[in-house]
Formats: structure tokens, C-alpha cells, sequence
């Protein structure tokens, strides 16, 4: 007779359990597992989305900065907020595109403008006129984008501004320092110092230097050079290359010490003047030299009231004076070598925006000068008399000296100002340089006469900043993808 195993029978079931259990927490790690994954996602979503809000923000931000620049010009809030963005956005080298909405009104549309090359973010922007909302002058509609792993993700967000005039008064005028440079300041083996009449003495005082450099960082360059005064530089970032060991600042010799007491960076902008060579085409009522006869003029002559025609490119050799104005048209690169004596002001009518150094007024030998006041009672030097305070205003031309000069009685104004050989003496007034490019002293010592803000030259003179200042309405705050315009 057969015996039953009940032990078989156990076995199987042990077996059906304990598959049953594997499946069971198979199942739950799937779950888990699924769960996970959808939290990744709603968390990299969640991500995404305040990223990209966050870039539209920057956008808005960058905007508002722009808009902080633009001054009241023309009194007018459309017109000078699109012009003054427009020369904003070239000078940054911004993308946009002018165009002219449904309603006629000018609009600037912007970008894109990469924030995060990293993390792809970018944002564009409109920048319309606004004449139906109230209060509301300006608005600002900004898509930021944002470049993921599954595409691209946008939002976008309109802001509105009001707009009010606020004149700025600068802490103080170009007129205050001894050179002024929208260029870095490149100086080596000589002083820049100063005097000032006080009470029938002359006084030595500090010659302070004024830098942007907002094109690059390397703004001052000293090679056992002194700055008798102090240094304010535009640029917050400029740095300041010091060598030699008579190098000084403010009478300090050492370095550290005198970036910490004399050099100040990230300084309120001065208000340069605009000049207007123009102006004193008015006085010239003397010969016009050309190419036909500039060889009758290069020596032993006197020239009054003068015009020198654009591409003559003269060269005065020797004892040549000038009385009066000499007025030369570009293009146009003129050369005094020997002695030159200038009873007058030399004005170039070039561009002022023009940094390429085609156009020069070239100093190789000794000059003298002496003010347009002096000038005789003769009739055709009427009017001239009062234009005082400048030796030379030449926009879009590179000036140098490479010979002795006693006293230069007035500004220089130039783009592009250069010192070297034995160049140096006295300034009747500031040397003001309009070129982003280096400008480089060096030879013998400089020595600023200044007489006092009052006598700023009458054609230099400058106004206070007007800006307009634009205050954020919330009433006018959206949000949504659909404030973009359909591409």
C-alpha cells in the first residue's frame, strides 16, 4: 500500500508564495519607480518654467537700464526714447529692427540678446509708444527664451512707464581736470601738473586726469610718469599698469597707496561739450589753400582767416603764422615743422565719431601761440576776438606735438591727442580727447594754467544732464505668450 508525502505538496505552495510576493514587490518597485520619474519631470518642468520666467525678468531689467540712458532731447518722450535706444543699441552692437506699427507710431523690436551662453537663455524685446493707456508712456513687452532638452521654452511679460524729465547736475565739468579722455590714458617720463592764479601768484596745484574707458579695462598706463592730481575713471572694472620708480599719483609713490587714495573708479560720466567746427567758418574770410597752390604757402608766410581745402595735405616748413582762424576741411592731414606761431585757433570740421587717425594736424617743430584776443583791431578779425580759451578744436583728427612749445593759449580738442619727442610746456586749459583709442603722452612735462570754470571756452560750454525718468506702472503689468506678436 502506497504512503501519501504530504511534503511534495507543501514544497509547491512555498514555491506559488514566494512568487507571488516577488511579484508583488516587482509591481511596487515599478510603481516607485514611475513615481520617481514623474517627479523628475514635474520638478525639471517646475525648473524650466522659472528659469525662463526669470530670464524674461533680466530682460526687463536690461531694458529698464537702457532706458535710464536716454536723455530729453528733444522734449518730445517717442521721439527721443526710439532715437536715443537706437544709438544706445548701435553703440552696444544690439540686434533690432525699427519698424512702424498698425497705428503708424515707430517701435523698436530688439534681439535676440543672449543672457547665458550655458543655459541657451535669451530674451527679445518691443519698445512701443503707448497713447492710450493712462499714465502710461512707454511700454516694454519682453519674451525671454530658454533652450532645454525637449525644445524651447518662452514667457512673456508687458511692462508700462510713465516718463518724467530729471535734470542731473554732474559733480563737475570736464573743464576741472587737466586731461580728459574718453580713451584710456597711456603716460611715460613726464608730470602733469598745474597752476592757478591766486591773488596775483601762481599757485601749484593738483592736475587731476579724467578716464572712460568703456571699452576696454586697461585704462591708465603710467611709466615712471606723475599725475600730480587725482584720477576718476568711468569704467568700474579699469585697471591701472604702474612701472618705474618715479611713477606717482596724488604725490604718492607707492602703487597701492595711491590707487587707494587718488584713483577712483566707476565715476558719474562728464558731459563732454559738442563741437561745432562750423561755427567759426563764419570768421574765414581769407586765401583758400588747395593743392594748386599750397607750395606758395608752405614757409616764410602769414596767414589770416584762412581755409585749407579738403585733401590738400599741406606742409609748413618753417616761419609760418597763423592769425586768426585756419579752418581745414577733411580729409586732410596739415604739418607744421620749424616754427610755427599761431595768433589764433586751428579748427579741423571732421567727424566726431571718426577714431581712424586719417585726418591729422601734425606738430614736428616749435610752436608759440597766443589768445584770439590779442589778435589786432584790424576788421577782419572782428567777432574772432571773443571765440577764446582754444588752441586747437579739430573732431575727427589726430593731433600731435613732437617739438617745444612755450604755452599753448587755449584747449586742445581733438580725437586723438599724442605728446613725444620734446613736446611739453603750458596748457591755457584742459586737453579733451573725444577718441576711444589710447591716448599717449610722453616726452617733457606738461603744466595746466587753469583760470576757473567761468572761463570755459564759450563754444565748449555744457548743460546739465536732462534724462528722462521712467517710473514702472503696475497697473499696466501682463503676463502671457500672447503678448508676442505672431512671427
Amino acid at each position: 500500500m502506497k504512503r501519501y508525502d504530504k511534503t511534495r505538496k507543501r514544497s509547491g505552495m512555498a514555491l506559488f508564495a514566494t512568487l507571488i510576493f516577488i511579484a508583488v514587490f516587482m509591481a511596487m518597485a515599478v510603481g516607485m519607480m514611475s513615481m520617481s520619474s514623474h517627479n523628475v519631470i514635474a520638478s525639471s518642468n517646475l525648473q524650466t518654467v522659472n528659469a525662463t520666467r526669470s530670464t524674461a525678468e533680466s530682460g526687463l531689467e536690461v531694458v529698464r537700464y537702457w532706458l535710464s540712458q536716454v536723455s530729453a532731447t528733444n522734449g518730445n518722450v517717442y521721439s527721443d526714447t526710439i532715437d536715443e535706444l537706437e544709438n544706445i543699441l548701435l553703440d552696444a552692437e544690439i540686434a533690432y529692427v525699427p519698424v512702424i506699427d498698425a497705428d503708424g507710431h515707430r517701435v523698436l523690436r530688439i534681439g535676440p540678446v543672449p543672457l547665458d551662453q550655458v543655459q541657451s537663455r535669451s530674451f527679445e524685446a518691443i519698445v512701443k509708444p503707448e497713447y492710450e493707456m493712462t499714465d502710461v508712456d512707454i511700454t516694454v513687452t519682453v519674451k525671454g527664451n530658454l533652450q532645454g532638452q525637449s525644445g524651447q521654452f518662452s514667457r512673456a511679460m508687458l511692462v508700462g512707464y510713465k516718463a518724467e524729465s530729471e535734470t542731473v547736475a554732474s559733480p563737475y565739468n570736464w573743464f576741472d581736470f587737466g586731461v580728459a579722455s574718453k580713451g584710456p590714458l597711456s603716460l611715460k617720463a613726464l608730470e602733469i601738473t598745474a597752476v592757478e592764479e591766486q591773488n596775483g601768484i601762481d599757485v601749484k596745484v593738483g592736475a587731476d586726469a579724467y578716464i572712460e574707458s568703456m571699452f576696454t579695462n586697461a585704462a591708465l598706463n603710467i611709466k615712471n610718469a606723475k599725475i600730480s592730481g587725482n584720477v576718476k575713471i568711468v569704467n568700474p572694472d579699469a585697471t591701472v599698469s604702474w612701472s618705474g620708480g618715479q611713477s606717482s599719483i596724488g604725490g604718492e609713490k607707492d602703487k597701492n597707496t595711491a590707487l587707494a587714495n587718488h584713483v577712483e573708479r566707476g565715476v558719474a560720466p562728464v558731459e563732454f561739450p559738442v563741437p561745432n567746427p562750423g561755427h567759426f567758418e563764419q570768421y574765414v574770410n581769407g586765401i583758400t589753400i588747395d593743392s594748386s597752390n599750397a607750395g606758395s604757402y608752405s614757409t616764410n608766410v602769414t596767414l589770416d582767416n584762412v581755409r585749407i581745402a579738403a585733401g590738400t595735405n599741406p606742409k609748413f616748413t618753417g616761419n609760418v603764422t597763423v592769425r586768426g582762424v585756419m579752418y581745414i576741411e577733411q580729409p586732410n592731414v596739415v604739418e607744421f615743422g620749424g616754427n610755427a606761431d599761431i595768433a589764433g585757433v586751428i579748427i579741423g570740421d571732421g567727424d566726431i565719431t571718426d577714431n581712424s587717425g586719417t585726418n591729422q594736424v601734425k606738430f614736428t617743430g616749435t610752436v608759440n601761440s597766443s589768445s584770439v584776443t590779442q589778435l589786432p583791431s584790424d576788421s577782419k578779425f572782428d567777432g574772432i576776438r571773443d571765440e577764446y580759451g582754444t588752441f586747437l578744436m579739430a573732431p575727427g583728427f589726430a593731433v600731435s606735438f613732437g617739438g617745444n612749445f612755450g604755452t599753448l593759449n587755449g584747449c586742445i580738442v581733438a580725437n586723438g591727442v599724442k605728446t613725444y619727442g620734446n613736446a611739453g610746456g603750458t596748457i591755457a586749459g584742459s586737453i579733451l580727447n573725444f577718441s576711444d583709442e589710447p591716448m599717449l603722452l610722453e616726452g617733457k612735462d606738461l603744466l595746466f594754467r587753469k583760470s576757473g570754470v567761468a572761463n570755459i571756452p564759450p563754444h565748449l560750454q555744457t548743460q546739465n544732464n536732462t534724462y528722462w525718468s521712467f517710473a514702472y506702472n503696475s497697473t499696466a503689468y501682463r503676463e502671457g505668450i500672447d503678448l508676442w506678436p505672431e512671427e
